[in-house]
Order: structure tokens, then C-alpha cells, then sequence
């Protein structure tokens, strides 16, 4: 008979495409997958994964049989949100996503709320980039995400997930004690023509969403510096190297040198929260709905 947690195993890694990123989303060790595969090779008297570079990819028959894993884990999920619904209260595992901002600002007080109210909860966090996290919860990977849209920018809404929103994240141009838009009480977009930024790498949401609203107002960003993290941007800022955009959530505190200023109109990107519908009966996510938000108007200042 074969053993679920190792087809788990096996869905996780053909849905993120290796062993160690399957090992992050599963709260395991790399050296866990790889023995989970290898006992599930000797149950199946089969070939899962094979070389490929550096690192291994599925064979046909792994393909399949992860296919047949997501249908049984889909199967195990519902009986099991049967059960939760039964008892009434949230239980059992629940594999939450974010992106890392909100897995900064928000998730922290969401999970510690968790954890004292419901023992029988057994609540994980996963940052996860935007774009994948909707996708995650539709095979199953995740549970629930948070996740957010820009107004150019709008997230799709696949059959078979629900959807809340949480609230407004708004942003504001990021200045240098010293530069000539730090005395402004407000700023339009046409004063930040012909600016140096700082920003987020290509191919992410922040990067796409700047680049096109400043494209939109006629001019072609100078992206001179350009780091992942918001504390990174911020000490750039602080150092006098260019002007930034960020959002509020999760920024934490803005360092001396460095002046907040508002930008009209107010770039906003909306904050939504992702499940599938087969489970949006299980207390756990309709409590953690709940909570994500509750607990926003306190973290969106």
C-alpha cells in the first residue's frame, strides 16, 4: 500500500520542480524528500526522478503518479475538512502562504492568535512570491495565501478558489532627508520624471507596477539600484542614492535621513486572501479569515 506522506513527497516536488524547494514548502529537511522518494521508488518498484544537470527531474511514470497523488490528496483533504466541520473547532495542519512583506507585517500576530486560541491547530507560514501563491493553493500545496493586486495589475480568480479581501495597503515615495522633493507635502507623478530609483528586481509585481505607472506618465524610469528586500531599498534611500516607492505593510520603522511623502493619487495594491472552495468549510480557514482580517487595520498604518 502506499504511504500518503510520501506521495506528498512527490507532489511537492513535481509542483516546485525540485527537492529542496519541495522541502521548504513542506516544513522538511531536503535529506527527508530525497528518503521519502527513495522508499516510495522501492514501494512502486519504479524510477521517479532522474538526473538532469544539476539537478533531477520526473519521469513519465512519476508524472502519473503524482497526478494520482493530487486526486488522493484532494480526497484526504475532504474527508478531513468533513471531520474538522464536524467538531466545530479549527484542528489539524494548515499550510498558510504569503508574500514577504505581509509574512513580515501581518502573519506574525495572526499566527501567535492561532496558536493560543486553537492547540489543536497546527498553523505553518510559507513566503511565497505573488505570482505563484494563487496557483499553490489551487494544487494544493497551500492551504490559504495572501496575496495582493495592483490597479494595473488585476489577480485572476481560477475556478475552485474563494477569495476575501483583507484591505488597502497604500505607499509613499521614499526620499533622502536632503533631496529637492522632501519638502513637498504631497507629490504628483509628474515630479518624479527623471528621478534615480531604487526598486524591485525585474519580473516582479513592484517592478512591473512602477515601471508602468512611470511609463504612463511619459517618462522612462532611471532604475539605478535594484534590491529585493524593503530594508535594502530603504538604507539605499538613507545613503542619498535615489528616491523609492514602498508600501506600507511590513516596512517597519523609516531611518533618520529618510522623509515619507505622500503621492497623489495614492498608489494602493489590495490585499486578498486565497482558499479553495472544497475546504472553505474547515473552521481553521474561515478563523484564519478571520483574523487576517481583524488584525489589518492595526498593521496598514
Amino acid at each position: 500500500m502506499l504511504d500518503l506522506s510520501r506521495l506528498r513527497a512527490l507532489h511537492a516536488v513535481s509542483v516546485h520542480g525540485s527537492v529542496s524547494a519541495a522541502a521548504v514548502a513542506l516544513g522538511y529537511t531536503p535529506s527527508a524528500v530525497s528518503q521519502s522518494i527513495t522508499k516510495l521508488e522501492r514501494e512502486t518498484r519504479t524510477t521517479l526522478l532522474e538526473r538532469r544537470g544539476r539537478g533531477v527531474a520526473l519521469t513519465d511514470a512519476a508524472v502519473r503518479l503524482a497526478d494520482t497523488a493530487q486526486e488522493l490528496l484532494a480526497m484526504v483533504e475532504r474527508a478531513e475538512t468533513a471531520l474538522e466541520e464536524q467538531r466545530g473547532v479549527p484542528a489539524g495542519r494548515l499550510v498558510i502562504g504569503a508574500f514577504a512583506s505581509a509574512a513580515r507585517g501581518l502573519l506574525p500576530g495572526v499566527l501567535a492568535a492561532l496558536a493560543r486560541e486553537h492547540a489543536a491547530l497546527d498553523a505553518r507560514l510559507v513566503e511565497v512570491d505573488p505570482h505563484l501563491s494563487v496557483g499553490l493553493v489551487a494544487q494544493g500545496v497551500l492551504d490559504l495565501t495572501v496575496t495582493f493586486e495592483w490597479d494595473i495589475a488585476p489577480l485572476p480568480a481560477p475556478e475552485g478558489l474563494g477569495r476575501a479581501r483583507i484591505g488597502d495597503d497604500l505607499c509613499d515615495v521614499l526620499v533622502p532627508r536632503g533631496h529637492p522633493l522632501a519638502g513637498r507635502e504631497r507629490l504628483s507623478h509628474a515630479d518624479l520624471a527623471h528621478q534615480r530609483w531604487i526598486c524591485q528586481p525585474p519580473d516582479t509585481v513592484c517592478h512591473d507596477w512602477l515601471v508602468r505607472t512611470l511609463r504612463a506618465g511619459g517618462s522612462e524610469p532611471d532604475l539605478a539600484y535594484q534590491a529585493a528586500e524593503n530594508h535594502t531599498q530603504l538604507a539605499l534611500v538613507a545613503a542619498g542614492l535615489g528616491i523609492a516607492l514602498l508600501p506600507r505593510l511590513g516596512r517597519g520603522p523609516i531611518p533618520d535621513g529618510v522623509l515619507a511623502v505622500p503621492l497623489e493619487p495614492v498608489p494602493v495594491r489590495r490585499l486578498f486572501t486565497y482558499w479553495r472552495t472544497g475546504a472553505a468549510r474547515r473552521p481553521a480557514i474561515s478563523e484564519t479569515v478571520r483574523l487576517l482580517r481583524e488584525q489589518w487595520p492595526a498593521r496598514s498604518l
